[in-house]
């Protein structure tokens, strides 16, 4: 097992609390690190509180994400996922941009095996809104 210094090597937000959450997404936030198996498995991240912002209205979206992938090389770092999807609250675009965009860059970041974003938006005028995204694409 590595000394806790080595683990932080190379992090730039891992560890530290004073850093801020950008002001738009971007993929250049996403830090990752070497897998550390093999075998293929499956990482499995559940965000209760994702939000962006209507394109027309300004209006805030709320929805839960679940982002699922098998890693290849490289593993997503949470902290950094965490600030790249904040990143997302001043953002306007479409429910569907957004799943799409954030796929794309996850999959830029890390270069998993399969990836699939899940994006369940809170009803608005009666209307639920889902949109999944997978990589590599499944027609």
């Amino acid at each position: 097992m590595p000394k806790k210094k080595d683990q932080k090597k190379g992090f730039t937000l891992l560890g530290k609390s004073e850093n801020r959450v950008p002001g738009s997404p971007s993929a250049k936030i996403l830090e990752t690190f070497p897998n550390p198996a093999a075998r293929p498995y499956w990482i499995q991240f559940q965000i209760a509180d994702f939000t962006s912002l209507c394109p027309i209205t300004g209006q805030a979206d709320f929805a839960r994400l679940t982002i699922d992938y098998q890693p290849g090389e490289r593993c997503l770092e949470t902290k950094s996922l965490k600030f790249y999807l904040g990143s997302y609250r001043n953002e306007r675009a479409f429910n569907e941009n957004v799943t799409n965009h954030i796929l794309d860059d996850l999959v830029r970041a890390c270069a998993p095996r399969r990836m699939l974003v899940e994006a369940e938006f809170a009803t608005r005028g009666g209307i639920a809104l889902s949109v999944t995204a997978t990589f590599p694409d499944q027609e």
